[in-house]
Formats: C-alpha cells, structure tokens, sequence
C-alpha cells in the first residue's frame, strides 16, 4: 500500500521538473555532496535557448539585487515536515465555520497551504512589518543550505517564534528586510488564483524596494495601482515635514483574468439620474452636447444647426466650438428622444445620459481619503478589548473593507498573513453580514508575545495570535447580534490550526538511516500524544484537501471513521483493524481512504485491504500513513 509523503513538496524539483516540460534539453545529470546522481540544469544551455545571440559571459542586466536574495530563494523552495494540529478550544464552531485562524511561522504556513489551496485565494492583503528598525522581522536562518534547513524543520520548534529586531545599524537593514518577504510573497503567488489579486500595506522607508521586488515576483505587467491612504487627520509635530499616509500597493497574478470592480455610486449621485419624461430606457442625466476641444479647434462635420422641435430654434455649438456626434448621430439622438431642451423645452440642447448605458460604478482614485482613520481603528478595538493601547495602530475595518470591495465579488477566499489583530477577519464578516456574502477568510499570525507592561497583557493576551482570536470572537458576536434575523446564517466562526512538527517520527521519512535501536519506532511511526484528529489533518494537508472542509465522525465496526466533506475521504487511525471493518467501510465507496500502517490486526489484512477495495469500490484511492 503506497505511503502519503507527509511534507510539503520540493519545490526546486517541481521548478525543474516544469523547465524539463519547456526546454528539455537544458536538463542534465549531476553528483551531489554524498556523490548521488540527481537531476540539475544546464544554465549555459538554458540561458542559450532564451537568448536570440550567442550567449558569451555574464551580461549586465536590469534586476533587483541583495546580499541574501538566493539564499532567499532557497528557503521559498525547501521543503518542511510540519504539520497543522486543530485546536478546537481556541475555535468557534469547528464542525460548521469555513473560516481559518492558523497560528504560526507564516513562512511555514504558506508552505503547508500549498497543496491544498494553490490558485484558490482571490485576494491576499498583508500589512507586514514597516522596517522602522524597532518592529519585528521574522529571522529566518539564510545562512544554512536546503539540507540543513529541511533537518531543522525536523526538530521541535520553541513555539516558532523566530524574532530580532533590525536596527539602521545593522549593514544588511534592507536585505534582511527583503530576505523576510521575498520568500513569502513567491509563495503567495502561487495561492493566488489566475483572477486573484494582492493589496500590501507599506510605508515609505521600504515602499521603493517592495516595488521592485513585486514587479520580479508578480510581473510589471501585473501591477495595478499604488494608492495612498490618508491615514492621518494631522502630521506629527516632531518633524519638518510630517507623513500622513501610507501606500498600498495593488498587484495582480494576470492582468488578462484580473477582474476589479467599481466603486459603488453613492445615493446623491444616483439621486441625479430622474425621468421626468417617462423614457422608455429609464433615468437620465443632462450632459453637454459641445466637444470640449482645447483651443476651439473647428471640425466642419461637427459643425452644424441643430433645430428645437419645440421651438423650430435653430443652435449651433459655439464659435468655434463642435457638437460631440456628427449630424446622422444627432438625428438619431432627436428621434428617439435623447436630446435634451431644458424643462420649459426652450433651452439649448443637451444629451440624456441614461443611467442604464453608463457602467455600473465610478472609478477608484489612487487617494483614498475617503475611508477611516488610524484612529478609527483604535476606536473599535478600544469599543471590543476595553482598552486603547491593546495594539498599536491596527488598520480601521472601513479601510479593508473598501480593498475587498475592489479586489472580489461577495465569496471566495481572502488570505490575511500577517493577520495582527485580525482586522482583516473583521471586515470580512461585516461585510458578509452587509451583502449577504461567502466570503471565507484564512488568517496567519506568529504568536509573538505582548510586552509585559502593556495593556493587552495585562488583560491576559500573551501573545498578538490570542488577541487576534479574541477580537474575531467578539466582533462576530456583535455583528450577529446587531443583524438581528439576517445574521443567523452569518459565519462568525474559524477554526484554529496551529504550526507544529510533524506527526510522524523521523523514522517514517527516512526509515534507511534508522539505527537498531530504534527498531521500535519503525513499529509505530506515529509521535506519542498525537490524536487521531492530528493525523486527519495532517492528511488534508497531504492530499490537498480543504481545512475548512466539513467533518463527520462515525463509528463502524466500533472503529473511529472520520468522513470529511461527506464521502471526499474516510480516514480511520484506529488499530487491530479487520476484514469485516474494511468491507463495511469499502460498502461507503468513499472517493479516498487512508489507514495507519500500522493499524491492521495482521500482515494478511493489511495485503488484502487493496483487493478488497478493488472488488468494492474500485474508484477509491487507498493509502497508509
């Protein structure tokens, strides 16, 4: 019976694998360290097939470069053996929410999503940190090599919480900083759908180099827009020349599938457009019928009378002036009634506008002053948390709001990696409760610890992942309250997963290097106090199945069954399984069942789990952990 691997993939193998599809003679065999042959690229034969010339020499080229970018490439692509363990007593409603909060490294946490959700999430916003030389940076070891960094994925985590502080002094201040989201943001990408889009919040100190570094990750091609945020009502008095705002940038995956919306009219505008004329195409506006051409510029085919059917008035544009259509245009305009004289009928001709034929919005500006500030957010975390400085400067839920009505329609998934105090989670929920929406979020948070002297551990968060939680607890359950009976379906739940080692012992992922004396873990490769839930999860994770998918527990043959999304897959951990139990269970046809190896009463029914499954359900995928 074949084993699920249990990791996150390769990603420099599949990166090959995909240059092999394209240029398969740029591919060619090489020795590693132990003398192991392995497949490896040709890169004078690779950068031959992209050049029109003969290649000679390293060439100089338009990029974007620092000490440590390879090596940050490295670590986006090594693989982890971690898992997701599901923590029930920090979720609200587990067995219904489609929300996730997963509490952890988000570098070990956009790996793990992989599989599962790649080309799923519609939009991502992060507001990761600013780089003013106090805030957090995730440190992530550059130095090591691939193999290093896979063995030390291996090893039990101290909560994973991997911080330093990067001052100005420290020579690799930017590098380091770009080390932190470059690998982040490759991952990222590969989440997003074809039509997804990114929203990232940045100030002016790394604004030009996240720039850079999203045209190389996303594509020039893909970006969309910087806008400003006025995020200030004052400058600070303490400078010359006091910031008020923040960027964010908008980038997209494909600007040919991207798909934006306008921003919704407000009631005074759409209280323009009347029909006092009861028109058949409904409410219109008077617009100008005169071509606003710089320097009066004469066009004799625009130049023309245009006669009041009311008055028998002849007009013409001005001096120089032209109409905006030619005169076949406006005989037609004049006959189906979309000419305009004023309401006594006697005034200069003017075209109806008519709402149906103009879009369905207005355009976004690139300033946003339109939406809350800092202060606001203050505000609502001050009016759910009891205190002001619980978090400093967390973003208003107006702000992430107004991105999601940009960047989605009302469902599909929105993935927040740097979650803070979980605004994002907010804004999706008030939103859904506003519009009727589906949209379903997933949040990452680091659980970095709160100052000993602060606010928010005194009122007992010890970590910003328990005062995201709490905050989403709280807003949901506000939120319901004050949508009344159109909040009983509303979603204000997630599920807590938290970033773990693997379930299984060293011995499952390399069981050639084990020594005698662990004969006996090659028994039983599962670690000790893990639960069968643990192992559930860790298999979506393997099979790329949905961690909000619905889970149903049964019992069969008084066996513990998990069904995840009805009949997707049935998973049993449970040990001393017999013949009975298997065909009771193949009678279920699930799409997918796996088993712990070591779970069957003997060796003869372990080797006949397959056949049976043949005969009974020959569409079922059957494996092992």
């Amino acid at each position: 019976m074949q084993k699920l691997k249990m990791r996150t993939p390769d990603f420099t193998d599949e990166n090959i694998a995909r240059i092999a599809q394209l240029f398969p003679d740029c591919i060619t065999e090489s020795r590693d360290e132990s003398g192991t042959l392995k497949r490896a690229i040709d890169f004078d034969q690779l950068r031959q097939e992209l050049f029109g010339s003969i290649v000679d020499g390293t060439a100089e080229r338009y990029q974007l470069n620092w000490p440590g970018k390879r090596e940050a490439l490295l670590t986006a692509n090594a693989p982890i053996a971690k898992t997701l363990r599901p923590c029930r007593e920090d979720s609200v409603d587990f067995d219904t929410t489609r929300n996730l909060f997963v509490e952890g490294d988000n570098l070990d946490a956009l790996k793990l999503l992989q599989e599962t959700y790649l080309g799923k999430v519609k939009m991502i916003y992060i507001d990761p940190p600013y780089n003013t030389g106090n805030d957090f940076i995730y440190e992530d070891d550059f130095a090591e090599n691939k193999d290093e960094y896979f063995e030390r994925s291996l090893q039990k985590d101290a909560r994973g919480n991997r911080l330093v502080s990067n001052p100005e002094s420290n020579g690799r201040f930017h590098s380091d900083w770009l080390s932190m989201i470059s690998p982040r943001l490759r991952l990222a990408r590969n989440l997003m759908a074809d039509s997804g889009v990114i929203f990232l919040s940045i100030d002016d100190g790394e604004l030009a180099r996240l720039r850079l570094l999203c045209d190389e990750v996303f594509g020039e091609q893909n970006f969309i827009a910087q806008l400003i945020w006025k995020k200030r009502s004052t400058p600070p008095n303490d400078k010359v020349v006091g910031t008020q705002h923040d960027y964010i940038l908008i980038y997209c995956k494909d600007a040919s599938s991207v798909e934006l919306n306008l921003r919704e009219r407000s009631q005074r505008q759409v209280e323009r457009y009347k029909n006092p004329d009861n028109h058949p195409k409904g409410p219109w506006a008077a617009s100008d019928l005169t071509a606003n051409v710089k320097g009066g510029r004469f066009v004799e085919s625009l130049h023309f009378e245009i006669i009041n059917p009311n008055t028998g008035e002849a007009h013409f544009p001005s001096a120089n002036g032209n109409w905006r259509f030619n005169k076949e245009r406006i005989e037609k305009l004049l006959s189906n009634n979309e000419i305009y004289f004023g309401s006594d009928g006697r005034g200069k001709p003017m075209l109806k506008r008519f709402l149906c034929d103009i879009k369905e919005g207005i355009t976004w500006t690139t300033i946003w002053d339109f939406v809350p500030l800092n202060t606001e957010g203050s505000q609502e975390m001050r009016e759910l948390l009891g205190s002001s400085t619980v978090f400093e400067n967390p973003k208003p839920t107006g702000l992430i709001t107004h991105l999601v009505k940009v960047g989605m329609g009302s469902d599909g998934i929105i993935l927040d990696y740097f979650s803070g105090s979980s605004t994002t989670a907010h804004a999706v929920i008030q939103l859904n409760s506003e519009d009727r929406g589906n949209r379903r979020f997933i949040l990452v948070q680091l659980p970095e610890e709160t100052d000993e002297q602060s606010e928010a551990y005194k009122a007992g968060y010890k970590t910003i992942a328990e005062l995201g939680k709490e905050r989403i607890r709280r807003a949901g359950q506000k939120i319901r309250e004050e949508a009344e009976l159109n909040g009983a379906n509303l979603d204000i739940g997630f599920r807590v997963l938290k970033i773990h080692t693997s379930n299984m012992k060293d011995v499952y992922y390399s069981p050639d290097e084990q020594s005698q004396a662990n004969l006996l873990d090659q028994i039983a490769s599962v670690k000790e106090g893990r639960s069968s839930e643990d192992l559930l999860f860790q298999v979506l994770l393997d099979w790329g199945v949905d961690l909000a998918s619905r889970i149903v527990f049964e019992k069969i043959c008084d066996k513990e069954v998990f069904f995840v999304d009805e009949n997707a897959l049935a998973a049993c951990f449970d040990v001393d399984l017999n013949e009975n139990f298997v065909k009771e269970l193949a009678k279920r046809k699930p799409l997918r069942a796996v088993f712990r190896d070591a779970g069957f009463a003997s060796d003869d029914i372990k080797i006949n789990v397959e056949q049976i499954f043949k005969l009974m359900s020959p569409e079922t995928e059957v494996r092992s952990i």
